[in-house]
This record gives C-alpha cells, structure tokens and sequence, in this order.
C-alpha cells in the first residue's frame, strides 16, 4: 500500500504561536487514519447496528450523535443510517444489508485540547460546546466556512474529522483562531 501522505505537511509548524505564555490550545494532527463507513438501509438497521457493535468489541452500537468507544474500535453514529468506525476494519456487508466504505483516505483528523479549545472551536462551529452540553462521547456535524466537518468530545479533547481537499485551508483557519489563547502545535 501506498504511503500516505498528510494534507497538513506543507503548514504544519511545531512549537509555540500566537500570545506569548502557556498555550490554551494545542492543535495535533493525528496521523495514519484508519475510518470505515457504514450505511444501512432503513429496514436493516438493527442488522448493521448489530455488525458494528461486533466489530468494534462491544454490547451495543451507538444511537445517533454518540460514540462507543468498545475493546476493538470506536464507532460514531454520524447519521441516522451511518456509522464510522474508527480504528477497525468491519466485514463487508452484502448490498441487501447496506454499505461500508473505507473513508480513511477522504478526511485528515486533528486534536484539538487545552483549557481554551471550547472557545477557540466556538469561534468557527455552531455548536454549543459547553462541558454539561456536548459531553464525552458526543459527535456531531457542523460547518467551518461552508465545509462540513465532523466533531468528536472524547477523553482527550476535540477531535475534528476535517474533508482532505480543504484541510490545509481549515488548519490556517484553526491556527488563526487558537492564535490569541495561545497555540502549541504538537
């Protein structure tokens, strides 16, 4: 298989930006992305819920805008009929029961963490990102300048899942953003 190359690497600059201290945001990208999608027709639903809660090692698959994080993978309800499973590779499902798709190569995911990474993703997505709204283990979709971006709450922070062709563009938006909290680019 053919190395992956980063849609960041031509503006990705490690260390510290922006106001001078300790950084309230780090941004990372988080490399090797391994993403699977799968769809079920409305009448197979319980069958792919089903599928995925096996390939990712767990009792249950999770309900529109939640993730489970299981002992094989992660899987995020991004839709109503759509699972993305992070991490794992699924069976394939056969054209009666639905579709899986490998996406890994159609999206860059970046981390962003810091005390001040609520505010500074505020600034950019509609989202009401306070801590007693959009918890651990939520997911939603949203838009950063008319691009559809997918977010992620987990343990360690904001997790984006960023469309490959407008990565670079939202990364300068991001950097420009998280530049007057303080940025550390790890």
């Amino acid at each position: 298989m053919a190395k992956r190359q980063s849609a960041l690497a031509a503006n990705y600059h490690r260390g510290l930006h922006g106001r001078p201290g300790e950084p309230g945001v780090r941004l990372q990208e988080v490399p090797d992305l391994n993403l699977y999608q799968m769809s079920a027709w409305p009448e197979t639903l319980e069958a792919v819920a089903t599928t995925v809660a096996q390939a990712i090692g767990s009792s249950q698959a999770p309900r529109p805008g939640e993730v489970i994080c299981g002992e094989k993978g992660t899987a995020l309800r991004v839709e109503a009929l759509k699972w993305w499973l992070l991490g794992v590779e699924p069976s394939p499902l056969d054209a009666e029961t639905g579709v899986t798709l490998d996406i890994s190569h159609s999206r860059t995911r970046v981390l962003v963490s810091g005390p001040e990474a609520p505010a500074c993703l505020n600034r950019l997505l509609p989202i009401d990102l306070r801590q007693d709204r959009f918890v651990v283990n939520q997911v939603a979709s949203g838009g950063i300048h008319h691009v559809g971006v997918t977010l992620w709450r987990s343990k360690t922070g904001y997790e984006l899942f960023l469309p490959r062709g407008f990565a670079e563009s939202l990364w300068e938006l991001l950097i420009e953003t998280a530049e007057q909290f303080g940025l550390e680019i790890v």
